[in-house]
């Protein structure tokens, strides 16, 4: 294992799970964007194993159920006391025969013969991870997440979370959490004290250090792990230097982000190093950090990701971002 200790983790996760330094996010499998093939698939789960990737995530939501399907059929050729799955709870997938003739609205490229129904009731959660490990053909998952109850708190945090607990006690899921793109909740969520994770998408990167000021104090007090998601910030930290067309949140960038992100890469490249590695790099300086999950569609994808997550990156980079003022150092901030 030592040849892979760049993507290994270094320190233990919650319910001692052994969680990979990087993760594989398999949105990209159920067709985020645009059709991909279980071939592909197959092969970027293949280079993300052959790299020391053990931890792989998805959901429902991923191409109403094809993300799970595939990862699922793709899992089936490894041992599975040797990787960890993630799914989420909240949203079922039912049919929909009335709009199976249109495409799904939500940035897949699948047919919308299902759709999408918010439920964080107990039954609700019960049946969307039955239903979870009938795609993954699995008989337990590692990790449940509450996925995106940004609108559902009053739910999410009662019905949801009990569920959750209960499924843990079951040894039907190992752990428990929350996955968000906003760091508010989440910290209410660790402050109740029942989650094992959160994901956190976009809020602990390079341009929005938002989680240091709450949520990752917190986590550090709690004893709970986070999983860093969103690391790019939707492209604009994802190439080399920043393009003018690059974006941010999943809208077009402003003229002010794109040049804070140019000098930033500047700074990169004086020390060495590509803006995409710092940028995968920074949230693994937060004492309660455990991964980062990076969606990868392809075998190129992942051997991209790889070399990012595992370049070395002096002190000194760090430092001078922070003496700058462009980038605020995670490290220590317990």
């Amino acid at each position: 294992m030592h040849q892979h200790d760049g993507v290994i983790t270094t320190h233990p996760a919650p319910r001692d799970l052994a969680i990979s330094r990087l993760g594989l996010g398999a949105a990209q499998f159920g067709n985020l964007y645009r059709e991909t093939d279980l071939e592909t698939t197959r092969d970027a789960v293949a280079a993300a194993w052959d790299a020391g990737i053990r931890y792989f995530d998805t959901a429902p939501h991923y191409g109403l159920g094809l993300s799970e399907e595939r990862l699922g059929e793709v899992l089936r050729d490894y041992p599975r006391e040797e990787y960890l799955v993630s799914t989420k709870v909240g949203r079922l997938i039912v049919p929909s025969p009335e709009t199976a003739d249109r495409q799904d609205d939500q940035g897949f490229a699948v047919p919308a013969d299902r759709r999408r129904e918010w439920d964080f009731s107990r039954d609700g959660v019960w049946r969307s991870l039955d239903e979870s490990l009938t795609r993954l053909g699995l008989d337990h998952v590692d990790i449940a997440y509450l996925h995106d109850p940004d609108d559902h708190w009053e739910a999410a945090s009662t019905t949801g979370v009990q569920a959750l607990v209960e499924l843990r006690e079951q040894g039907v899921v190992r752990a428990i959490g929350a996955g968000m793109n906003q760091s508010a909740m989440l910290a209410e969520f660790v402050r109740r004290g029942e989650l094992d994770l959160v994901m956190l998408a976009g809020r602990l990167t390079l341009l929005d250090p938002d989680a240091l000021d709450e949520l990752i104090p917190l986590t550090v007090q709690h004893g709970v792990g986070v999983i860093a998601v969103g690391v790019y910030n939707s492209g604009i930290l994802s190439t080399d230097r920043p393009t003018p067309d690059a974006h941010f949140n999943y809208a077009p960038a402003s003229r002010e982000l794109i040049e804070r992100a140019g000098r930033i890469a500047e700074v990169c490249e004086r020390h060495g190093v590509s803006l995409p590695a710092a940028a995968v790099a920074y949230p693994l300086r937060a004492p309660s950090v455990v991964s980062v999950v990076l969606g990868m569609r392809t075998a190129e994808q992942v051997r991209e990701n790889v070399a990012r997550a595992t370049q070395e990156i002096p002190e000194e980079l760090w430092t001078e971002l922070a003496e700058l003022g462009l980038a605020t150092d995670p490290a220590g901030r317990a």
